[in-house]
């Protein structure tokens, strides 16, 4: 079994721009997303995934992946999985050993820019760079699946 453990944070600033290795472009969809679970499609280049993560929150939840034909992924982002679609692209920086996956949304999400680490344990420490904001992991609103229901362009300020 499969356990993803990760924590989320927003940006305090632009600075790991400077540190990027390299980037990837997504586009993903939710065929589900429930108290329970979330089935998701992803396509990166000529590569597809199937996904299924349980809808615990917090730092660690199930988590299960298979790739599947680029053909079937794109025709299901196109006809089954509600919209909007997630588009963004994936920023790859290393820090102290640690590598942060910094998601820049396009499309309905626009303007949000999330930082995640996963961990090999709960509880493992990390350092957190001066680049690094507030930590949202908690935050429902952040969750892909939930910004595919609610996209960031339609959040309010209370």
């Amino acid at each position: 079994m499969a356990i993803e453990i990760e924590h989320k944070f927003l940006l305090a600033n632009d600075d790991w721009r400077k540190y990027v290795s390299h980037s990837v472009k997504y586009r993903q969809g939710y065929l589900s997303s429930q108290a329970t679970s979330s089935i998701r499609v992803r396509v990166s280049d000529d590569h597809a995934w199937l996904n299924i993560k349980t809808a615990t929150i917090g730092t660690h939840r199930h988590e299960y992946e298979y790739e599947i034909p680029l053909s079937d992924a794109n025709e299901i982002l196109d006809n089954l999985c509600r919209k909007p679609l997630i588009e963004k692209t994936r920023h790859f920086v290393t820090n102290d050993d640690n590598l942060w996956e910094i998601d820049e949304f396009e499309g309905d999400n626009q303007g949000l820019i999330v930082a995640e680490i996963e961990l090999d344990s709960t509880g493992q420490s990390f350092s957190k760079p001066s680049w690094l904001g507030i930590e949202v992991t908690g935050d429902l609103r952040y969750y892909n699946n939930n910004l595919a229901i609610q996209p960031y362009s339609e959040w309010h300020e209370d």
